[in-house]
């Protein structure tokens, strides 16, 4: 099962007053397996980018400056995508943008769900915890993924956070490697593990035994050395 997990980062939040996509990231998954395979790409909307969105995500108008169009990636995009499930947080917002930017480039695929499966992870979330607080941020606290480089939005950090929260969210992976090395799944493909919170463990309290207790210890010892015979081991031990 192929699955890729999908954000964007765009001008504004309404594709139906012109705003565009900025950024796409997407991050595979393979019989739930990161691949380490993903795909990322800056876009040139021309227009300007509202300053609320700036905010969020920290792309300008100056950075894009030089970046291609949708049209000149779209044939990459959806061949990078294929027929895969999508697995996106608020499937809504993506898809709509994404289906804006497809009619716009005249694309053949003009409706990317009539193409590929979509999980909506925030509908799942919403399920699996309801009156509970089910944003990206929250589920990594409540799931304890590592998002702390997630100052600002990004689509292919928040994609990569995203794949682990679906993940754990969803019973893990085949293969798990609780420090991100890599490991090599059933079919041979490279993944990685899901990025845990660092365990903050305390010491582990040393109890020292009661005079009663060390009495009863040496008096079992005792008879343990007389029933074999010769000398204890657990005593030889120590010696």
């Amino acid at each position: 099962m192929r699955q890729i997990v999908l954000d964007t980062e765009t001008t504004g939040l309404e594709p139906a007053q012109g705003h565009r996509i900025i950024e796409i990231g997407c991050v595979e998954l393979l019989n739930r397996q990161l691949t380490g395979n993903t795909y990322h790409q800056y876009l040139q909307p021309d227009r300007e980018i509202d300053e609320g969105a700036i905010e969020v995500h920290g792309i300008t108008n100056e950075f894009l400056d030089d970046k291609p169009r949708f049209d000149d990636v779209v044939s990459e995009f959806l061949g990078f995508v294929g027929d895969a499930e999508l697995v996106i947080h608020n499937a809504p917002f993506d898809v709509g943008f994404i289906n804006s930017e497809l009619k716009r480039a005249q694309h053949t695929v003009s409706d990317i769900a009539q193409r590929c499966r979509v999980v909506d992870t925030l509908v799942l979330a919403r399920e699996m915890h309801p009156g509970q607080r089910n944003s990206l941020d929250a589920l990594c606290k409540r799931y304890e993924i590592d998002n702390s480089q997630r100052e600002l939005h990004g689509a292919l950090l928040d994609a990569e956070i995203l794949a682990d929260v679906y993940l754990a969210m969803t019973g893990g992976q085949t293969t798990l490697s609780l420090d991100r090395n890599s490991v090599t799944g059933e079919a041979g493909e490279q993944a990685t593990g899901i990025r845990r919170v660092p365990a903050h463990r305390s010491a582990t309290p040393v109890v020292a035994a009661s005079v009663d207790e060390r009495a009863a210890h040496e008096a079992r010892l005792d008879a343990i050395e007389k029933a074999a015979g010769g000398s204890c081991v657990w005593r030889r031990s120590n010696e």
